[in-house]
């Protein structure tokens, strides 16, 4: 990589850090933020608490500050949640797709307003930096204001009829109260993109935020309030990790809540179609993944560099798209390893909400255990470390940017999804290898390749077995795309036009002695 592209690539990180202004207070130091950091939990368009008062904390994992104290609510305050979003659900159904869509739209533009609160008060509860907490904030709110427009779309289809003396209709109902669980890594965009949908389709909700991240959920609650959205149709449910499984049983087995749309891991998802087999509920799962990110001869390697920096570290590594394996073909191996770990090797890492950080801490101490695992278990197989391979020295949940040439197939980071900030390089020689290697994982959320040639473009594109899929770009998140997977990374659709049919029935309706 030129000196000159080195410099771009270092100086584009840093613009991402950067603050909107001068300097930005900490999340303790904002009178308007703390106002957000609530410690009450929303039902009905109630602030409340769990019914025998019980709380759990939620801290900065940059420091292990404690940010607030949440009601660890259990099985009772969530089947409560659940029955009023019933009653509530009854009402919404019947408002028009436009009243729901001024609502949304209201929604919307009050939280763009406050963009910056709820930066910080994410940043605060899941250590990314402010730049990108910035970002999320700005790509969850875009769900609300997409999907205000989509509800209003909502058409169903004429038939012609076989018979003269019938008319056949298909109409698009809501399917009714929706559980919503959803993950850490991004507590606001997760949520917006589900409850955007849900409400714009007519559904009401009852949303299950991560332990770890519960305020961001429940900043929105608060703009959803100011606007005037009715009680019920927006509930959020905050318990521990002690009382998660109870909570989400709740959602899962009550008969009044018609679908379940969760993203987090195969495991869980798992666990929570079978609880909701009995109840024959409609699900959306978004699950892990193994993403491959594939560089061949004829690739623009400074980009691909560009494109694996971008898909690989964005979140220190935590995102479910990220790329986990990174397979580079032999005659541009070494120089694509050597120009990753030289950008690599300039990232900043430190608390979020400190001013030219790059890359923030992981979610906990667990997460940094995984990532430490799989690089011990790469090196003694063989694997060599460019840079980083050790813990960081800011503390206990900072791991350092690292990267690893000489992977094989048997190592750990090959069969497993990392989940942080490590880019283990893999050599190959032919694309059909490459594609073999790409595929040969249960999982099947996103992949990406970087090529020059369009025949080879075509058919990789076709042959890799995922949902998602960057062709010479390593960031595909986007509104307006159909965001899910494959294989065991899940069912359904977000996103796009089609995410709103997923929280649609189609009914059929037959006219008779016409």
């Amino acid at each position: 990589m030129s000196q000159k592209m080195s410099r771009k690539l270092v100086s584009d990180l840093k613009l991402l850090t950067k603050s909107l202004s001068t300097h930005c207070t900490s999340i303790q130091q904002s009178r308007s933020a703390s106002s957000l950091a609530f410690k009450n939990a929303y039902i009905n368009g109630q602030w409340v608490t769990a019914e025998d008062g019980r709380t759990f904390p939620v801290r900065n994992p940059a420091n292990g500050d404690l940010i607030s104290e949440v009601p660890d609510m259990q099985a009772k305050e969530t089947q409560t949640a659940v029955n009023h979003a019933a009653d509530a659900f009854k009402r919404w159904k019947n408002y028009t797709a436009i009243e729901r869509s001024i609502l949304l739209k209201k929604w919307h533009d009050i939280m763009a307003k406050n963009q910056e609160d709820l930066a910080q008060i994410l940043t605060a509860e899941n250590g990314k930096p402010l730049a990108e907490a910035r970002g999320e904030i700005g790509y969850g709110i875009s769900f609300v204001e997409w999907f205000a427009e989509e509800g209003k779309r909502i058409y169903g289809d004429v038939i012609p009829s076989a018979f003269k003396s019938k008319r056949l209709l298909h109409l698009k109902q809501p399917v009714g109260v929706c559980g919503i669980i959803t993950p850490w890594n991004f507590p606001n965009a997760m949520i917006l993109r589900k409850v955007g949908a849900a409400l714009a389709a007519g559904c009401t909700v009852v949303v299950k935020p991560a332990e770890d991240t519960p305020l961001s959920a429940l900043a929105t609650c608060y703009f959803a309030e100011q606007v005037g959205i009715p009680a019920g149709v927006l509930n959020v449910v905050t318990c521990s990790h002690q009382h998660a499984s109870e909570v989400g049983r709740v959602l899962c087995q009550s008969p009044k809540v018609s679908k379940i749309s969760f993203t987090g891991s195969t495991a869980t998802g798992k666990v929570l179609m079978k609880q909701s087999i009995d109840t024959m509920k409609r699900v959306s799962m978004e699950l892990g993944g193994n993403a491959a990110f594939i560089v061949f001869n004829s690739a623009d390697v400074d980009a691909a560099v560009a494109g694996a920096v971008a898909s690989k570290y964005r979140g220190t590594g935590q995102t479910c798209i990220s790329a986990n394996r990174i397979l580079v073909q032999e005659e541009v191996y070494d120089e694509f390893c050597e120009k990753l770990a030289k950008v690599v090797s300039q990232f900043v890492v430190g608390d979020g909400q400190e001013d030219g950080t790059t890359q923030g801490p992981l979610i906990n101490e667990k997460a940094v255990d995984k990532v430490d695992s799989h690089v011990k278990d790469a090196v003694a197989k063989g694997g060599k470390v460019l840079i980083g391979g050790e813990r960081h020295v800011k503390g206990p949940t900072f791991y350092s940017p690292t990267v690893i040439r000489d992977i094989t197939e048997d190592m750990l980071v090959c069969s497993e999804e990392t989940f942080g900030p490590l880019a283990p390089v893999i050599k190959f020689k032919t694309e059909e290898e490459a594609v073999l290697l790409a595929n040969s994982t249960r999982f099947g959320l996103a992949g990406y390749f970087y090529s020059q040639d369009i025949r080879q473009i075509w058919r990789v594109a076709e042959d890799l077995e995922v949902g998602m899929v960057g062709i010479n770009e390593g960031v595909i998140s986007s509104t307006s795309i159909a965001f899910g997977g494959i294989k065991e990374s899940g069912l359904g659709r977000e996103g796009s036009k089609y995410g709103i049919d997923e929280y649609l029935n189609i009914k059929y309706a037959c006219f008779g002695g016409m």
